[in-house]
Order: structure tokens, then C-alpha cells, then sequence
């Protein structure tokens, strides 16, 4: 298996109120701390999903441009399915600042040849932190022209379809998948 690391990157973050992937956590900005961690993995290639070209985009690294209209992340995950030429997309959200080289691995090391494996707490996916096979292009690319955009709806067709398995977050793993979504996130 080879896999392909994505950074999404689009939100318009109304609620933080600035560019959550400029944020700096301990002196680096999300943005290139996450994109450490995809190469940490050693990810067969990188690429960026955004609404609009980041000013800080690397040069190393492909640039996914949502198509217009955007329709939230699965635009992004859609773009990187499409594009990839590895078995398998990890998708990382750039707004979890807990979140670990070694827990991204786990997740990896999970995945088979044609599932991937998604995040569970209390019942719901973490999909934003997910590995997504090759295979779940089409079903990514059918509920893009749906009126649901909903990831959590798209990650029910993929069970649905035995591409993902459940992975159940453990207790000690929690805080990994605190993102940041206002400015009070910021001191927890």
C-alpha cells in the first residue's frame, strides 16, 4: 500500500475569526506543522486542498483548488482522490494541533488494500483525520453532486460500501482531535 498525505486547508474559519492554518502554535504556524507531520509519515506525495491559493503554499508541495462552488471539506478529499496515484488518502485537518506523527501511523497501519479506516468517538467520524482508499473516488465524487456534503454522510456510504472500517478513539486519544475553532480553543 502506498498512500498520499493531504492538508485541508479551506475552512473560512468564521469563528476564530483569522486563518486558523496561520495560527502559530509554539512559535509554527499550523499549516507547516501539520504539513511535518504528513512528511514525518513519509506520505508517497502531499498535496494542499484550499478555497484560494495560501500565500505560505509550499513549493514542494501540489496545490488542490477547490472547484466552484466549494462544498467543504469533501471538495478537497474529492480533489486528492481524483489526483492521487497511491492506494490510499490520509486526510489531516489543519486545525488539530495535538495531533501526533505516531497516531497518524497507527491510523495507516490499519488501513488494508481497498478500505481505508475513519475515526469513531461517541458515535461519530472523525473524518477530517482519516485514510480513504483509491476505491472511494467515485462515491467522494457522487456525493459532491448531492445536495448532502456532509462527511459524516459520506463516511456512512463508504461503510456501506466495505471501503472503511471503524477505528473506536481510545481515551488517552481524545485530546488528539481537539480542533481549534475559536479564539477560546486557543487556551485549552
Amino acid at each position: 500500500m502506498t498512500f498520499t498525505g493531504l492538508l485541508l486547508v479551506g475552512g473560512l474559519s468564521r469563528r476564530m475569526g483569522r486563518d486558523k492554518a496561520t495560527l502559530a502554535i509554539n512559535d509554527q504556524p499550523l499549516w507547516a506543522r501539520q504539513l511535518s507531520l504528513l512528511r514525518q509519515i513519509r506520505s508517497d506525495e502531499v498535496f494542499i486542498a484550499a478555497r484560494v491559493t495560501p500565500a505560505w503554499t509550499p513549493s514542494d508541495v501540489a496545490l488542490l483548488l477547490d472547484a466552484p462552488p466549494p462544498r467543504g471539506p469533501l471538495s478537497g478529499i474529492s480533489s486528492a482522490l481524483a489526483a492521487m496515484v497511491t492506494s490510499h488518502l490520509l486526510a489531516l485537518a489543519v486545525d488539530l494541533p495535538q495531533m501526533t506523527a505516531e497516531h497518524l501511523q497507527k491510523l495507516i497501519g490499519l488501513a488494508q488494500n481497498g478500505r481505508g479506516v475513519v475515526p469513531y468517538q461517541e458515535n461519530l467520524a472523525e473524518p477530517l483525520v482519516a485514510v480513504y482508499p483509491k476505491e472511494a473516488a467515485r462515491l467522494a465524487d457522487d456525493a459532491l453532486a448531492s445536495e448532502d456534503v456532509s462527511l459524516q454522510s459520506f463516511v456512512r456510504q463508504l461503510e456501506a460500501q466495505n471501503l472503511v472500517v471503524k477505528y473506536s478513539v481510545q481515551p488517552e486519544e481524545r485530546s488528539l482531535y481537539h480542533n481549534l475553532n475559536t479564539p477560546q480553543d486557543l487556551d485549552h
